[in-house]
């Protein structure tokens, strides 16, 4: 029976009926302490005793599933949520096409599906430890309030993968959860499994951008696994996906706002210098875009992949969307064209079509982030500014993939890499540029004032006041 509703009565919430298996109930109650000193130590900092305007789910429904209130950080009501299971649901795509989903981990997939829901659950801790010391440089309440509700959302997202792993890999499951509370970003003998989950968040411009580009990705694979013939793991991240749209809010309004703020500063004139009344140029905004958007380009993993491959034709990861955007979902019969070097020659080859399986996910990413473009450019449209921002080309800058031993222009063009470290400057942030903005970080927690370099939002939350309480503190002393 599906139980849409979530039961708050319980000390793990859930719509998963935990009650009735007493087992994995008494496992998760003794994961539970852990994660709850793993949030404590590497959760945000200095925030702990708060009272902060955080939304829960009560519902996974679609007519409504957030209720909003005060709660303080280590009390949210974590818990375990995943969509209603759909009757008779079929698989709708790979060499399973057409069967019955399952709801049970397949034998013969058993490790696969352990190895993605570990990398996909290692990333959620990841992003609160990167992010862990922000609130201290809060430009607002209304930001601060939305980097803790990105926190502890990505503290939920752990509980809904170390459920699937408790649930249905036994012993080695377990051991893989309590393995996810000792990595920790950024640390040199125990970190994150992926690269970008190790990279320093240090200001606001990073974190809106991590945002933005980091956190995209995230929606893109989530949609891709929302694909699974697994239906415990499709529920689940779909029900993530609903969560996780809040957190590309933050990052995509947070840019455009800093955007506005500086094409204030530059009020109509494309050569003002807006570092001497405290405002982010537009050329240093655009160096952090090629950072960020290029190191999320590599979540996506190697253009040509046997393993992407693997997972389409065993229907464990779809595309994005599968059903509604793609018409054979076999994919045996197509091929994709890719660049790549051979002989220090960009040439195109084609790739069968499941190989490029992570290509083709990477495409549906960058055409979202366009759109995101679009609107930044409209407020330097408005503000009559003809500085205009690009996405750099998929080649630049990486690190994972057919393009990480060699050197490209933003606009894609291979380079020698002595031309290309004498221009690295240009198109991406120093160590000046990046002092620079820690510079103008500040806290500023009084109700409807905001630090110089950021715009106020054009609404609240949930129909609140721009200058409503978001956070009320406990009366501990704050600089």
């Amino acid at each position: 029976m599906d139980i849409s509703n979530i039961d708050y009565s319980e000390r793990i919430p859930n719509n998963v009926d935990l009650r009735s298996d007493r087992r994995l109930q008494r496992a998760l109650e003794r994961w539970q302490p852990n994660y709850l000193d793993w949030w404590r130590s590497m959760g945000p900092e200095g925030f702990q005793e708060d009272h902060v305007y955080l939304r829960t789910a009560i519902s996974v429904d679609a007519k409504g599933w957030a209720h909003f209130d005060y709660v303080k950080m280590p009390d949210y009501r974590w818990g375990i949520f995943l969509t209603p299971s759909e009757n008779d649901r079929k698989i709708a795509f790979g060499d399973h096409l057409g069967r019955d989903a399952w709801d049970q981990v397949p034998g013969e997939y058993r490790n696969l599906l352990r190895r993605i829901i570990v990398t996909q659950a290692d990333t959620e801790p990841a992003s609160v430890e990167q992010q862990r010391l922000l609130g201290q440089t809060a430009p607002s309440l209304y930001d601060l309030r939305n980097l803790f509700q990105v926190n502890v959302e990505e503290g939920r997202h752990l509980w809904a993968m170390v459920y699937l792993l408790h649930r249905y890999f036994g012993r080695e499951g377990r051991e893989e959860a309590e393995e996810l509370l000792e990595r920790q970003a950024g640390n040199p003998d125990k970190p994150r499994i992926l690269n970008v989950f190790n990279e320093p968040i240090e200001d606001w411009l990073s974190f809106f951008c991590f945002a933005m580009f980091t956190d995209r990705d995230g929606k893109f694979q989530l949609g891709a696994l929302a694909e699974s013939g697994f239906s415990p793991l499709a529920r689940t991240t779909r029900f993530m996906l609903t969560e996780e749209a809040h957190h590309l809010f933050v990052g995509q309004t947070g840019v455009e706002r800093v955007i506005r703020r500086t094409a204030e500063m530059m009020n109509g004139d494309d050569d003002a210098n807006v570092r001497p009344l405290g405002g982010i140029p537009l050329d240093l905004i655009q160096r952090y875009i090629n950072r960020w958007f290029s190191l999320s380009l590599d979540l996506f993993g190697s253009e040509v992949s046997s393993n992407a491959a693997t997972f389409f034709a065993q229907s464990l990861k779809g595309r994005f969307d599968e059903t509604r955007r793609h018409e054979d979902h076999r994919a045996l019969d197509e091929g994709l064209i890719i660049p790549v070097v051979r002989g220090g020659k960009l040439i195109n080859e084609e790739v069968p079509l499941r190989k490029a399986m992570n290509e083709s996910l990477r495409d549906s990413y960058i055409a979202d982030c366009e759109k995101a473009l679009v609107r930044w450019n409209r407020e330097l449209k408005k503000a009559k500014l003809t500085y205009r921002f690009t996405l750099p080309n998929r080649r630049f800058h990486r690190h994972q993939g057919e393009y990480a031993d060699h050197f490209f222009s933003p606009e894609g063009d291979l380079m020698d890499e002595m031309d290309w470290r004498a221009r690295e400057d240009e198109w991406l942030a120093t160590s000046d540029d990046r002092a620079y903005v820690a510079s103008l970080m500040e806290c500023v927690i009084e109700p409807g004032r905001f630090a110089n370099w950021i715009a106020p939002p054009k609404r609240g939350i949930n129909n609140q006041a721009i200058d409503h309480a978001y956070v009320k503190f406990s009366g501990h002393d704050r600089k």
